[in-house]
């Protein structure tokens, strides 16, 4: 019954190296018949994407992150000349830095710092960490992805005394995300206390007459690169955003273009059966019912994918994570995913996978090649490191099985350039198909912008605290009466929490005295 089903249900394509195997999903044989009409309209929504379409309606813009790997597909002429000549920029500027012709004041860069947030940092580290050959990288890379001063001293820290060889990438579409703003301000800092000056070292991606691009260009940086509104943060890896951190490392950009551009051509395909991405969308489709009632577990079965969920993390979720579907309905959809790598997890979470709730589905990605190497090691007669991590994605495979946990399982031939093109080509589609399916718009992200009007209010009350503060010398406040000498009572613990935050960083100017009960403590300016 397995083979018989293994033998129905796995898909192999020769060309691409890739293997799908979606037969321990237990759908019934009418399942990908009763979906074909649904995934009919996916095939022509998605097509009409990659001809132009307005795709986010609330920005009035197009969607084109597959044109990035095949400019000839693009809408019109100019766009595609703006992403030919964008790639040949970010090749001749990494030969440059390669060369030493644009070099630091104590000669050819060595390092590479990359400072961004969500989209803007998750790819390039993904893809910094899958391919990267530490004695082999032409720039060493490091990033700030947070706002998280702590975060940002320990990177410092790795790059005392490296500054004068560093060179700086700043990537932000508007130029005003906080986080990667502050990371900026963090590193220029930094550099000037070094006694160097930022702008010989500082390059920007960000979008055309965008703030940070206005700064980069009246300080006279290196170098700007574009971000386009008809790319989002999430499917950004391909375009400036993780290609020019890429070909600085020394990697090989053009491999990863071509793996994706090859995964496109085969998703293009609107047959459900020779499909992979139709294939995959359909499976979440069935685990989660439509309504996204399971979660997604990545398990890996390779180092160099660790960071391949937290990848996923943002094209899934920011993608499928909605409140309302098309047509205005209240759905409150999404996919969770979570996940870290095999065999790691099984002495974690795996434990609770087949005994605990079933709440789940997985994806196991098995890679074929276990090393560069031509030969391993035998930690064992006969027996590699290799052959272990195989024997234990198969045994946790059965293993889960046996207690009716539900997995798919991809495989790759290796984790090269194009291998990754592949995988991130393949996700970008399966996630669109999916919305598709359930009739959501996967391009647009309005629980983001919500949460970043939030964290604006907060930073404005923090500025109130603390001229409120500074305008009472010598005065002390409880949370509770500071409040209300604000007018916002109903902000009281806002207040509370700021004042904390305040009270626990010496270069505030906020002391607080502790008293029982907790609320009682109060709080004065120094």
């Amino acid at each position: 019954m397995i083979w018989s089903r293994f033998k129905t249900h796995f898909y192999h394509h020769a060309d691409l190296g890739v293997s799908l195997d979606v037969s321990r999903m237990p759908f019934p044989n009418e399942f990908l018949v009763t979906m074909a009409p649904k995934m009919e309209q996916a095939f022509a929504d998605m097509a009409a994407l990659e001809q132009g379409a307005i795709a986010n309606p609330d920005e009035q813009r197009m969607v084109g992150h597959y044109w990035l790997r095949a400019p000839q597909l693009a809408p019109t002429p100019a766009i595609a000349t703006e992403i030919t000549s964008t790639l040949a920029a970010i090749r001749e500027f990494a030969a440059k830095i390669h060369a030493g012709t644009i070099a630091g004041p104590k000669g050819k860069f060595k390092n590479l710092l990359v400072i961004g947030i969500g989209g803007s940092a998750l790819g390039p580290q993904l893809v910094a960490h899958a391919l990267g050959q530490p004695r082999k990288d032409k720039l060493a890379v490091s990033f700030f992805d947070n706002t998280d001063p702590d975060g940002i001293d320990y990177v410092l820290a790795g790059l005392r005394h490296q500054l004068a060889k560093t060179l700086v990438v700043v990537i932000s579409k508007s130029g005003g995300t906080a986080e990667t703003h502050n990371g900026m301000l963090e590193a220029i800092a930094a550099f000037q206390a070094a006694k160097l000056d930022h702008a010989k070292h500082f390059v920007a991606v960000t979008g055309v007459g965008s703030k940070l691009d206005t700064a980069a260009t009246s300080e006279g940086w290196l170098a700007r690169f574009p971000m386009w509104d008809w790319v989002g943060g999430r499917t950004s890896v391909l375009g400036a955003v993780g290609l020019l951190p890429a070909a600085l490392q020394g990697l090989d950009i053009q491999a990863m273009l071509d793996g994706a551009a090859a995964m496109d051509a085969v998703t293009r395909t609107p047959s459900i059966a020779q499909n992979p991405a139709a294939l995959l969308a359909l499976m979440w489709h069935f685990a989660t019912d439509g309504r996204g009632t399971k979660d997604m577990v990545v398990l890996p079965y390779k180092d160099r994918l660790l960071l391949f969920s937290r990848y996923l993390q943002q094209l899934v979720m920011e993608s499928l994570g909605k409140e309302l579907d098309r047509k205005g309905h209240v759905v409150n959809q999404g996919i969770a995913v979570y996940g870290n790598k095999g065999s790691t997890d099984q002495h974690a979470y795996v434990q609770q996978l087949r005994d605990g709730v079933n709440n789940f589905f997985i994806t196991f990605i098995e890679v074929l090649k276990d090393r560069d190497a031509k030969t391993s090691l035998e930690v064992e007669p006969g027996v590699t490191a290799g052959d272990f991590l195989q024997g234990f994605y198969l045994g946790t495979r059965e293993a889960l099985s046996e207690k009716d946990r539900h997995s798919i399982t991809i495989t790759l031939p290796d984790i090269s350039p194009r291998s990754l093109g592949l995988l991130i080509a393949l996700y970008e589609r399966v996630t669109g198909l999916y919305a598709s399916l359930v009739g959501l718009n996967a391009y647009h992200q309005p629980g983001v912008e919500a949460g970043k009007k939030a964290a604006g209010g907060v930073i404005a009350m923090k500025l109130k605290l603390a001229a409120a503060l500074r305008a009472a010398p010598g005065q002390s406040f409880t949370a509770e009466k500071l409040a209300a000498h604000l007018g916002a009572p109903e902000q009281t613990e806002l207040v509370f929490k700021i004042l904390e935050h305040l009270a626990a960083n010496k270069g505030s100017g906020v002391k607080k005295r502790v008293k029982a009960p907790w609320f009682n403590s109060t709080y004065r300016s120094t």
